[in-house]
């Protein structure tokens, strides 16, 4: 896309859901070239797509209460939800099965696997512990499942306790836990609580970084293509970039640990979502309550270039695609909405960025 002239292109709206929807993320980019999207609501069933497209794959059927944050593993063969209901649930993308329920004491907010590895999770909410398990482990001690939906499955799967994982950074969280980031570091991760950002280590379970930030961290993100397209030339020198929104302040952090402060903006503004375009080098806001709209901004002048007002409620959720050809936004008013982010024909829209097939 030309750096100066916006392509004000007819998003994609995907329906669906029934209530808010929370949060949004696109998988890895896959062999033939597509990849996933999967969200979270609040009417209790998250939702797998087809990211290109906004095609509906899948809803999986579980949950008891609002879900808050769905994910997908490395690899898109598991997909994990946090809930109201006070579990976080592991689930096959592919055939909706349940395979692991995670049982709380309380809400749980946030759900995270490591960058190459769907054995692990971690998971935190309203009880301010940050836990880990070993979905392996659990399996292989499991007893033997007994049938409970008449085809000879457990619909809630294999049950692991709350104290069957171990916890980091004990007693350090003064606020629930909103957001977990696993780092390409796999011996750190960054948890988002209140209005701070910590950054936590696996071997001694301790904090080893703290970051008081503007306000209440509306989301707390990581942003990077696949790893193919990743450049030295890249926003973060070639490492995804960590993206929180607070107050009215935007922030990005780089490296392997995503230790490194790479930009701060002050925003006229209370926000409650943002994303960035690592190689586009362009970051997108979506403005808190009560307005409606999402921002793009340049990188490097921080200068206005678009403005979406399609949504009718805050966007909470922001996200682009592994590809970077588009960015997905999710807001209050139920409804997810593809954004194209590249010139030329892609997915549903036809050639000169105008309406969608």
């Amino acid at each position: 896309m030309a750096a100066d002239a916006p392509r004000q292109c007819v998003p994609l709206t995907c329906h669906g859901h029934s209530r808010p929807v929370p949060h949004i993320s696109f998988s890895g980019l896959q062999k033939d070239g597509g990849y996933y999207l999967i969200s979270a609501c609040k009417d209790n069933n998250p939702m797998l797509r087809d990211g290109q497209t906004g095609d509906w794959i899948g809803t999986f059927i579980g949950h008891k209460g609002a879900v808050w944050q769905a994910r997908l593993s490395h690899d898109a063969l598991s997909a994990a939800t946090a809930s109201a209901d006070f579990t976080a649930k592991v689930w096959d993308p592919h055939t909706g099965e349940c395979h692991y329920t995670i049982s709380h004491n309380h809400i749980v907010r946030a759900v995270a696997f490591p960058p190459d590895n769907s054995d692990l999770i971690a998971t935190g909410g309203y009880e301010k512990k940050l836990r880990i398990f070993d979905l392996s482990e659990a399996s292989a001690s499991a007893p033997p499942v007994s049938p409970e939906n008449g085809d000879g499955k457990a619909q809630d799967g294999i049950t692991i306790k709350a104290e069957n994982g171990f916890e980091i950074g004990a007693g350090s969280h003064q606020a629930s836990i909103k957001f977990i980031v696993w780092t390409r570091d796999t011996n750190v991760l960054v948890t988002a609580a209140g209005n701070t950002l910590r950054w936590l280590d696996l071997p001694s379970r301790s904090v080893i970084k703290e970051e008081v930030l503007d306000g209440e961290i509306g989301s707390c993100e990581f942003n990077s293509p696949a790893p193919d397209l990743l450049e030295g030339s890249d926003i973060g020198g070639g490492l995804p970039v960590l993206a929180v929104a607070a107050g009215k302040m935007v922030y990005f952090w780089g490296g392997a640990q995503a230790m490194d402060e790479l930009k701060r903006t002050k925003l006229g503004y209370k926000v409650a979502s943002v994303a960035v375009d690592t190689k586009g080098r362009r970051f997108i806001v979506g403005e808190d309550t009560p307005s409606t709209w999402a921002r793009v901004y340049q990188w490097d002048d921080e200068s206005e270039y678009d403005v979406h007002k399609g949504h009718h409620g805050p966007v909470w959720s922001l996200a682009y695609a592994p590809d970077t050809k588009l960015y997905a936004t999710a807001s209050e008013d139920g409804t997810i909405k593809l954004w194209k982010n590249c010139d030329g024909p892609y997915g549903l829209w036809r050639a000169g960025d105008a309406q969608p097939a």
